[in-house]
């Protein structure tokens, strides 16, 4: 069992915040300015919740935080390794940095994330970038105040890898960019190698956090007013393996939702082969838990997914589909699919929009095949052309419009529940929220009124949007 990070551990962390902030301190006595850092977060939503934790370790050393990189003093990129298009992004920043630097020699610059996880990228970064100043992995990322620590002291570059989870971030600061929304990891790591995914390669294999202590940040989320928070997990409803208290997803939701207060919780991803028909049943029992599924499928033919190494048939996804639909009958469904896997037929590829037309999803994140160095997809025989893959994409998204728009459409004239985040766009009055499902909506409304829950009827509904009155 991954225990969380030891008291010895934190000791060594908090004299490394003090050393920074005292260096910082001593420098704005002299100067009169503080310097600037910024996380530039690339991916999914777990690497969101780790730069909340970098920004609170950040705060904790002394800096101020901006949004604007030519000001910043310290840039950190958290980075994906899922697509070929985000670590290319990567890289095409890092260079630029480069007259940034010439220009500021006293700019901090750092990588962490899951392309860190890959050697030949580390390899790669250490010897064509000698602008970077230090490299954490997704399993070191704590470790932030000694290579900030390293890099104001002349201590030369830094690689803090490690290829395995060895301890759980428990007990880090924690600075978050809204007082709406909230991310809370559950666990972290994934098991399952499908054949054209890199996360078990640069996140580990799975390590569950205890109960508890997910239960007393939502509790602390709650109390400070969050009143929408999602559940994390590469594949989050197999959570609980290795825990003391021996608790699954379905029953870690229902202790969640015992937590007095007005808050939806979410939760994402998961995978159909651990959905079972007591998460569904923990769902509709709920009084928090909200109404919004994300199962990704990827694919409608049977065979690309025993290629993908899914462990599950379409018939089988199906059933999963019409049990949860049945159990909540007003549930927002949303999927992945990935076109252009090696060797997909076009007629496995009308497989898939078959299945979309036969489901209807609300919505669908869709992605063309990235090669990925390490999966055995990588070297599968039959790779499509990108032409190919970008046709089928187009095909796709365009299908899928169609369902997007129906399933919106029926939702207008009725009251639904909004939780109001910020302001729409500027000088329109109107206040930007999102349904229990998830949508975005629009309505007029008191600026008030950010942060809280309100009653909106639906006056249209469009592709990706819903505009309301407030009822």
């Amino acid at each position: 069992m991954i225990k969380p990070i030891d008291e010895a551990m934190l000791a060594e962390q908090r004299r490394d915040i003090a050393a920074v902030r005292s260096i910082l301190e001593s420098e704005y006595a002299a100067s009169g300015r503080r310097r600037l850092a910024m996380i530039e977060t690339y991916g999914c939503q777990q690497n969101e919740a780790d730069s909340d934790r970098m920004r609170g370790m950040l705060a904790q050393m002394g800096f101020s935080l901006t949004e604007k990189r030519q000001e910043a003093d310290l840039i950190l990129f958290n980075t994906c390794a899922v697509r070929e298009h985000a670590e290319l992004k990567v890289f095409g920043n890092i260079g630029a940095l480069k007259h940034q630097k010439a220009k500021n020699p006293n700019l901090i610059l750092g990588i962490t994330g899951c392309m860190m996880q890959q050697q030949h990228r580390v390899d790669e970064i250490l010897m064509k970038y000698p602008q970077v100043d230090f490299i954490l992995g997704t399993g070191t990322f704590f470790r932030l105040p000694g290579a900030v620590l390293s890099a104001l002291s002349g201590g030369g570059r830094q690689a803090v890898i490690e290829q395995e989870t060895s301890a759980i971030p428990e007990g880090l600061p924690v600075q978050r960019t809204s007082d709406v929304r909230a991310w809370v990891t559950a666990m972290y790591g994934c098991n399952n190698f499908c054949s054209y995914c890199v996360v078990p390669y640069t996140r580990g294999r799975e390590v569950s956090r205890e109960p508890e202590p997910i239960l007393e940040e939502v509790r602390g989320l709650v109390s400070q007013g969050y009143r929408d928070i999602t559940l994390l997990g590469q594949n989050v409803n197999s959570y609980g393996r290795g825990t003391q208290r021996g608790l699954d997803f379905p029953q870690l939701l229902q202790e969640v939702d015992k937590i007095p207060g007005e808050y939806w919780i979410r939760y994402m991803t998961s995978h159909p082969k651990d959905a079972t028909s007591r998460l569904f049943e923990a769902m509709a029992a709920s009084s928090h838990i909200a109404h919004q599924l994300h199962l990704p499928v990827q694919c409608g033919s049977n065979r690309v997914l025993r290629e993908m190494n899914r462990h599950y048939t379409v018939e089988q996804y199906k059933e999963l589909v019409a049990k949860a639909r049945a159990l909540m009958p007003d549930l927002t469904l949303s999927s992945d699919i990935i076109v252009g896997f090696p060797g997909e037929t076009e007629a496995e590829f009308e497989e898939t929009l078959a299945l979309i037309r036969e489901v209807e999803f609300d919505s669908l994140f869709t992605f063309a095949f990235s090669r990925r160095k390490g999966t055995k997809a990588y070297d599968m025989k039959g790779q499509l052309s990108t032409e190919e893959k970008k046709s089928r994409l187009e095909r796709l998204m365009n299908e899928q419009q169609i369902y997007s728009l129906h399933r919106n459409k029926l939702l207008e004239g009725r009251v639904l529940r909004v939780l109001f985040e910020a302001p729409g766009r500027e000088n329109s009055g109107l206040l930007q929220g999102r349904t229990e499902g998830g949508k975005l909506c629009y309505a007029p409304a008191p600026p008030s009124l950010i942060g809280s829950f309100a009653e909106v009827r639906i006056q249209e509904a469009k592709t990706f949007v819903l505009y309301g009155e407030l009822a």
